[in-house]
């Protein structure tokens, strides 16, 4: 897959990713709890997806035991993980301050490369790394509001995408995408339904019909987790991972201009200037990976080579 392929999926997954944010608005407008839309979410995923794999292809549900710590941390960390605990961050916190800290994942990524790969990253690409952050922190705009519970859930959403990351790109070179993300999905699925029974959900007040809310829950299965999910880990096969996390900035850009376009909230002359030092963050990065990959694409370096176990 070329490069630009790559980055298309990878941006393909966040532009999903952010889509699907109305429709879990509008079913837990409905009454139904963070915790219980997460779970009846990837459960559906997982139940869509598993089936299909397992009759079209059986053999990539298979996986080594020494391997078997891969699914699982990737459906803990990548599926669970990070939605469960951004979604404890939103409760107490405002949204853009949530959305500032969970996307701190690519400097975790950064620094996991730096620190535990021993590898050089240039200053190109810390450069552009936060300027993306910059920009992010002016298109979320100031608060005043701070929890100290809301913020360690907004750290740990931003761990875990690291997680999802790091995980992925060491699955993507080594699995099948398709059995990763379905036993990604079922061990998230069961995490999340282990903290949210199916018993103590509530079904909503009502606001909607029941048939419009699991509709809504079909379309956030197919099109807003198993499609963005395949997506990215298909993506990080041949993505640098420092740039596959500043492309995840893509998803509250995304929000942004969809709230623009579909709830006519106009974004500021604060949010623009945010808007185009996060994609001069992301140009930065992404220039970088590309020259590195024209000019070392017989002896790879940390942007194209495979994750260390």
């Amino acid at each position: 897959m070329t490069r630009a392929r790559a980055t298309g999926l990878s941006l393909t997954s966040w532009v999903l990713f952010a889509s699907s944010g109305p429709l879990a608005k509008s079913v837990m407008d409905a009454g139904w709890s963070p915790a219980a839309t997460t779970a009846v979410r990837i459960g559906l995923a997982a139940l869509l997806l598993v089936p299909y794999v397992a009759i079209q292809r059986p053999q990539a549900l298979r996986f080594h035991r020494k391997d078997l710590w891969l699914p699982l941390a990737y459906g803990l960390l990548g599926v669970a993980g990070v939605q469960l605990s951004f979604f404890i961050a939103v409760e107490r916190i405002p949204v853009g301050t949530a959305m500032v800290l969970v996307n701190l994942s690519p400097v975790l990524v950064a620094l996991w490369i730096r620190t535990v790969r021993h590898t050089q990253l240039p200053i190109q690409v810390w450069l552009g790394i936060g300027l993306a952050l910059t920009g992010l922190v002016l298109i979320s705009g100031p608060t005043a509001r701070l929890d100290i519970l809301g913020v360690a859930a907004g750290l740990a959403s931003a761990v875990c995408s690291a997680g999802y990351f790091l995980l992925g790109e060491h699955g993507a070179q080594r699995h099948d995408s398709l059995g990763l993300t379905a036993a990604g999905l079922t061990i998230g699925a069961i995490a999340v339904l282990a903290l949210s029974p199916l018993w103590t959900i509530n079904a909503g007040n009502g606001t909607i019909g029941q048939a419009k809310v699991w509709l809504i829950f079909l379309t956030l299965a197919g099109f807003g987790t198993v499609l963005p999910y395949l997506a990215g880990l298909r993506a990080l096969r041949d993505l640098p991972v420092a740039l596959a996390g500043v492309l995840a900035l893509a998803e509250p850009l995304v929000a942004t201009l969809l709230a623009w376009l579909l709830l006519d909230q106009a974004p500021g002359a604060t949010q623009l200037t945010g808007i185009a030092v996060l994609i001069l963050g992301a140009a930065l990065v992404s220039g970088h990976a590309g020259n590195q990959h024209t000019r070392h694409s017989h002896s790879p370096d940390v942007t194209s080579s495979p994750p260390r176990p």
